[in-house]
């Protein structure tokens, strides 16, 4: 992640010329198919010293040139001659066309600052395309843009797949979903409720000055996102960053006191929290990734709860089931993420269509194999934060066909209005897209 270590030009690490350099590096690697949070993460321990106010800039940068890489990469495409060969480079004009688009009025420090930043790649030799690319931009940007909404990729800035797949199947609000993953998301917090409530979390934020609002009993939206630690109680344990959508999971499975409960995909832990916040419950939290699963309990501990944890796959029942079946189980499954892109930008161009038959593959068994531990009168929450049917409605159809003691619990009322089981959430200003089938277990 560190740029060129012999730049044409040196650039200061506080200036947007660094920042537009991180930011086409970690672009870069996500076309090379790494994951993009994995990618700034590794940013930050390279460089250390780097100030706040620097990587947000980086991260702003990156995350904007994914979400509108649609966009970008049409533009791209009609002010050049012929297709870059350098991804760094092509990176980083994508990052300064985001910029330019969202901070028109400071167009010709971007452009000065970008022409900067490509000076550390190809020992400088791109600085003159840079410089002529940007600047043919501006002067055409009116019939550029005019082109670019004539184009859906460019237009709705998601794979034309993805974009047939929403108008399919959501016929009335398909551009409405489409507009929301490309917005930036909220910052929605649950507070503990072992520990504080609602009201006396908002008015810790008044005193700050920080506005934020009660969207329910325990979940707030802050207008303005900011850094975690500076909110007053996240640090003692009060409060949980997490999406309003998924907070609507473990008040669904109904626990009590007592009850034995799997939560069967739980990394990092958010909503096995919530779990143990709602009742006193034996809870188990799984999850395949070893790594991953070690923040479970680093996440519990923060909030005053405790659960056993374990690193293990739910479908190989021979590596952690005792025998003994489970009164609650939350199957918080893999999937295409399709609901939370605005979140995680680089989902959209690294996702294949076809993907999404491996996804529903190991989605049903997963479902087929908890359904094996889980107690006749027990009930399991089906979710994912996903709006493809193949993972959501057309998946729990399936399972109830091949399950003659499955029966579809309500869910509640809400959401976007489908003709298959279950219950959708689109992506609004307030949450993000998720999917929930309450399946009962008859006997």
């Amino acid at each position: 992640m560190a740029p060129n270590p012999m730049p044409a030009e040196p650039i200061s690490p506080e200036s947007l010329a660094y920042a537009l350099d991180l930011a086409a590096t970690a672009v870069a690697a996500v076309f090379a198919g790494r994951n993009l949070d994995a990618t700034l993460a590794a940013c930050w321990r390279t460089h250390p010293g780097l100030a706040a106010a620097s990587r947000g800039a980086v991260q702003d940068l990156a995350y904007g040139a994914l979400r509108r890489y649609g966009r970008g990469d049409f533009l791209l495409n009609r002010l050049l001659r012929e297709p870059l060969k350098d991804p760094r480079l092509r990176a980083l004009l994508l990052a300064a066309l985001y910029r330019l688009a969202v901070r028109p009025e400071d167009a010709h420090t971007t452009v000065d600052q970008a022409v900067a930043a490509a000076a550390t790649i190809g020992r400088g030799n791109f600085k003159a395309l840079s410089n002529a690319l940007l600047r043919n931009y501006l002067r055409q940007r009116a019939v550029l843009e005019a082109a670019a909404d004539s184009d859906p990729t460019a237009r709705y800035q998601h794979p034309a797949w993805w974009i047939g797949t929403l108008r399919e199947n959501y016929p009335s609000d398909w551009e409405e979903i489409l507009a929301a993953g490309n917005a930036r998301p909220p910052l929605t917090l649950r507070v503990n409720r072992r520990r504080s409530d609602a009201a006396a979390c908002l008015a810790g934020f008044r005193d700050l000055g920080i506005a934020a609002r009660a969207l329910d009993e325990t979940a707030i939206l802050v207008e303005r996102p900011l850094p975690v630690e500076r909110l007053p109680g996240f640090v003692e344990g009060l409060l949980s960053v997490q999406d309003w959508g998924a907070q609507r999971a473990a008040p669904l499975l109904e626990v009590r006191d007592g009850m034995r409960v799997l939560d069967a995909c739980a990394a990092p832990g958010g909503k096995s929290a919530h779990l143990l916040e709602l009742a006193d419950v034996d809870l188990l939290a799984l999850d395949a990734d070893a790594v991953r699963a070690a923040r479970i309990p680093e996440n519990l501990r923060r909030l005053g709860l405790r659960a056993e944890v374990r690193a293990a796959d739910c479908r190989k029942l021979e590596a952690w089931w005792d025998g003994r079946p489970f009164e609650r189980i939350l199957a918080d499954v893999p999937c295409s993420a399709s609901g939370v892109v605005r979140r995680h930008p680089d989902i959209k161009w690294l996702r294949r269509e076809t993907d999404l038959a491996g996804f529903a593959r190991s989605q049903a068994q997963i479902l087929d194999a908890l359904w094996r531990v889980l107690a006749p009168g027990g009930r399991m929450l089906y979710c994912t934060c996903s709006l493809f049917p193949q993972e959501n409605a057309l998946q729990v159809a399936a399972f109830a066909a091949r399950h003659a003691d499955a029966r579809l619990a309500p869910t509640g009322a809400g959401g976007a209005a489908t003709r298959q089981p279950g219950w959708q959430l689109t992506p609004q200003a307030e949450h993000d897209g998720f999917y929930y089938a309450l399946l009962q277990k008859l006997g």
